[in-house]
């Protein structure tokens, strides 16, 4: 299989602070722009064979949320994204309620302990807020509200029934997994206050393994726009290249 180069044409003045070499993430992956086209106002990505299989939507033309890496003195609007897609759900449900907007999202079981009422997810790149999980034999079922800003300013505002979305996880609760799946016996250490505990989530082969989409991104999603998890929206252009 091959990897594909992505052009994507961004909004105006967009590209004023952009440098090769820059992490952004496209629809919350983390890719490296490798080629500026500052008269067509165009960023280009290299993206592998292997992230177009962990993830969606990057391999057809269309709208996508852009996002730059997070500065260090930048306010934190959202809640801290790492740019990996650790599962691709699918669109069960988006219809408007009052003046917002309703979206469901199957997730693959594997996510189902990460995934809480009022808890975050990041679907698309956009930090969101989890209303309601419901766990299914097909996978876990989280409802979302989206603001009309949020519908606006994005490009989770082309999504349908049937769309694949790119997913990831809260990165505390990746923590909190990892710290109580291999807790310290103080026995080993006497100056850790942490107890042993039994291991509560089985198997490492259980556990979601995410996909190789970016290494040095930090960004708090909706920091450059609102504190509501909203971005820029770009129109990605896709054309073969052959594998190197």
């Amino acid at each position: 299989a091959h990897g594909k180069h992505l052009s994507v044409v961004c909004p105006p003045q967009y590209l004023d602070d952009v440098g090769l070499g820059d992490s952004i993430a496209l629809n919350g992956a983390c890719m490296t722009v490798t080629r500026i086209d500052l008269a067509q106002r165009a960023l280009g990505f290299d993206v592998s064979a292997e992230s177009l299989d962990k993830t969606a939507g990057l391999d057809q033309t269309g709208q996508i949320n852009l996002e730059k890496a997070l500065r260090a003195h930048e306010r934190l609007g959202g809640h801290i994204v790492a740019g990996h897609v650790d599962g691709v759900g699918a669109v069960t449900h988006f219809a408007q309620v009052g003046e917002s907007w309703e979206l469901r999202v199957l997730a693959p079981r594997a996510l189902a302990r990460y995934l809480a009422t009022k808890g975050s997810i990041t679907v698309n790149g956009v930090s969101l807020t989890v209303n309601r999980v419901v766990d299914l034999d097909a996978g876990t079922e989280i409802s979302i509200n989206l603001i009309p800003h949020t519908v606006q300013n994005t490009a989770l505002g082309t999504l349908a029934v049937g769309s694949r979305v790119n997913l990831e996880i809260d990165l505390i609760a990746r923590y909190v997994e990892r710290m109580l799946a291999h807790p310290i016996d103080p026995s080993q250490n006497g100056d850790n206050p942490i107890s042993a505990r039994p291991e509560p989530f089985g198997s490492a082969q259980d556990r979601p393994v995410a996909g190789s989409v970016g290494f040095d991104r930090l960004s708090p999603n909706g920091s450059h726009l609102s504190p509501n998890g909203s971005h820029l929206s770009g129109t990605l252009v896709i054309s073969a290249r052959t594998a190197s």
